[in-house]
């Protein structure tokens, strides 16, 4: 009877010192650095910031590494968000990219810039690595800002899940060809009264920022993950993957929409050129889908060029798919 009074407290405090000892650990955890600049021109009542370099990255991936890229947006409103490109396996990236909010002087000081960085995943959820947070009202705006901070534990985002989508790009360069598989979607957004959808997904041709034509899926009914396994060719265009719930008697509703091409920006660049830099290979991505209206339109878009052309530029034009002409 004495042992075990004797010992059971002496458990008792090894189980206190443990659980301080990794709270300990926890709090020491170091997330890495960000690089940046904050400037306003009042000129043109615009936030200017730059996003220069991260160091001393955690290893998000089995090999020891990761692949950042940097998310930022303004509170409260969120409604413009920014993406730097994907750098692959370093935990040392240079960025040097630099981003432009319209935001009016009065306004500035309601205003908080959070940038986070995230380890990017081709299959699954990118991880956020951490975030910085900077309140508008804390910066003195009479001179430019240039400063490294320390990364914190970044909370989780509120906004809106819309589902998310992976589809398939291959380009053949001696064709000039590109097809585009429709795999699956995923956790879509509900949009039907009995808590599902009848999802299907509408692909578009886009030229100098214009929609020209399209093709579409079958739809998919009563479900919010969709398999469809679709393929659509074309020739040397810029492609915006729509998915929407299709409505028998009113209007079938957006759920989100991806933008691919060589002036898109992120993750969605980075499958862009991962798909030029592996001619003939299907190169297969999932994208997390994005409300219509923060899915900026291309103004322009850049030429392909084929081995044949010695540096010269071609005219993008379109072709008739593989499958038929478009609808």
């Amino acid at each position: 009877m004495c042992v075990f009074m004797c010992v059971q407290p002496l458990k008792e405090e090894l189980k206190k010192e443990t659980a301080l000892s990794e709270n300990e650990l926890k709090e020491d955890e170091k997330l890495g650095r960000l690089h940046f600049t904050l400037d306003y021109n009042f000129t043109e009542n615009t936030l200017v910031v730059g996003v220069l370099e991260a160091s001393e990255l955690p290893a998000m991936d089995v090999g020891g590494s990761s692949d950042p890229y940097v998310k930022l947006y303004l509170l409260p409103d969120k409604k413009k968000k920014f993406e730097t490109k994907v750098h692959r396996k370093t935990l040392e990236p240079t960025f040097n990219e630099t981003f432009t909010f319209k935001v009016p002087y009065a306004e500035m000081g309601g205003r908080t810039l959070v940038m986070t960085v995230y380890d990017f995943d081709r299959f699954s959820k990118h991880d956020a690595i951490g975030a910085v947070k900077i309140p508008m009202s804390s910066v003195d705006f009479s001179q430019s800002l240039q400063e490294w901070r320390d990364l914190q534990k970044a909370e989780k985002e509120e906004s809106e899940r819309l589902g998310d989508i992976c589809l398939s790009l291959r380009y053949v360069p001696t064709a000039g060809k590109l097809t585009v598989v429709i795999l699956e979607a995923k956790n879509l957004k509900k949009m039907d009264v009995g808590g599902l959808s009848d999802p299907y997904v509408k692909i578009h041709l886009m030229q100098n920022g214009k929609r020209l034509k399209k093709k579409k899926t079958t739809i998919k009914k009563n479900t919010l993950n969709p398999y469809y396994n679709e393929s659509f060719s074309f020739e040397k265009v810029q492609v915006g993957v729509t998915v929407l719930d299709y409505d028998k008697i009113g209007k079938n509703d957006a759920i989100g929409k991806v933008l691919l091409g060589s002036n898109s920006s992120g993750t969605e660049q980075r499958h862009w050129s991962d798909m030029l830099a592996n001619p003939r290979r299907p190169i297969a991505q999932w994208h997390s889908l994005k409300p219509e209206d923060e899915v900026t339109r291309c103004d322009s878009l850049s030429p392909w060029p084929t081995p044949s052309d010695s540096g010269k530029r071609l005219r993008p034009h379109l072709g008739k798919s593989s499958d038929g002409d478009f609808q």
